[in-house]
């Protein structure tokens, strides 16, 4: 119970971080967040890691480890998160949603790929379900929704789609990462370290191109306002991702995984309350929200179980359940 109430609290907070990140580059570039959110979680997983064992687990460690776990900060905390919140920039968080969901696909193709890992029935159901989301959002860019009456703000589609695409790839990419590094059996402890190299490899990258870009005169044109948003969403980052840990120290995968996909949920609710004049917001985007989080359901539950515990027919909890590639 404990366990899952950490991960729905760490959907909440990932939700409201989107909302966050959403006030946050209205009045500045995309760079100029990372620049504040990627080097603050660098001492904030560090006092992680003091607590879970994490610079033990540094110290048993070998090159390749590092070498994985440094790749997977730079695709996930520099690519990810660049193409995220230029999406955000670009469509508002609510529209963006469900282009954040494709990162599971690219997930689960690496995995089919590189991991020997099956497709079952129920993940090509959420296959199908998560890409009805981006169809919905093509459909829209030729019937552009209106705005509020107290804002200007249009979605730029082909923006939004582009970056919401490379955001998909880098984090669906660093599981993959994390997995080569790791291994499928690592210990609380290598995850803790594993997020405080990949914050500290991150955060080097994205110094270099800040002084590439302008150095400390770029940052200071940061506006103000968009500055607390920042800070703001670094320390959202962070609460989320202790929850996280936690959860998964008391709970299985099975549990807290599906639980955090909720998180498109509050990104929603959250949007409604801080950005409403900043967001596209009506019913289709609802609903397809909506959909894109059961099509993420189908991709994280175990078919085994879903089959254990609803009484469907056999021909279909066979279909659900059986690997098809």
């Amino acid at each position: 119970m404990i366990g899952a109430l950490l991960a729905f609290a760490s959907a909440a907070f990932f939700g409201l971080n989107g909302a966050t990140i959403r006030r946050g580059v209205l009045h500045a570039t995309a760079l100029q967040g990372m620049a504040i959110t990627v080097p603050l979680g660098v001492p904030l997983f560090a006092t992680i890691a003091v607590f879970m064992g994490g610079f033990g687990a540094l110290a048993a460690w070998d090159l390749t480890t590092w070498y994985w776990m440094t790749a997977a900060g730079i695709v996930h905390f520099v690519i990810g998160r660049y193409g995220n919140y230029r999406a955000i920039q670009a469509l508002g968080s609510t529209l963006s949603a469900p282009i954040q969901q494709l990162s599971l696909l690219v997930a689960l193709s690496l995995a089919f790929i590189f991991l020997g890992e099956t497709v079952t029935g129920m993940n090509v159901i959420g296959i199908i379900l998560i890409m009805f989301g981006p169809m919905v959002i093509l459909r829209r860019r030729k019937q552009p929704a209106k705005p509020s009456q107290n804002t200007d703000f249009q979605p730029d589609y082909p923006s939004g789609l582009l970056w919401g695409a490379v955001g998909a790839v880098g984090y669906g990419t660093s599981p993959l990462f994390i997995t080569f590094g790791l291994g499928q059996n690592a210990s609380m402890a290598d995850g803790a370290a594993g997020v405080l190299v990949s914050y500290t490899a991150a955060t080097i990258v994205v110094i270099a191109v800040v002084m590439v870009v302008g150095g400390p005169s770029y940052l200071a044109g940061v506006d103000k306002r968009s500055r607390f948003w920042f800070l703001i969403t670094a320390i959202l980052v962070g609460i989320s991702q202790l929850c996280r840990y936690l959860a998964l120290t008391i709970a299985p995968v099975s549990v807290v995984m599906p639980i955090q996909r909720l998180s498109v949920i509050f990104r929603l609710l959250f949007g409604v309350l801080l950005n409403r004049d900043h967001e596209v917001i009506d019913g289709w985007i609802i609903a397809t929200i909506f959909v894109a989080v059961v099509g993420a359901l189908a991709l994280t539950v175990e078919s085994r179980l879903l089959v254990e515990y609803l009484p469907l027919p056999a021909g279909i909890g066979k279909f659900l359940a059986a690997p098809l590639f």
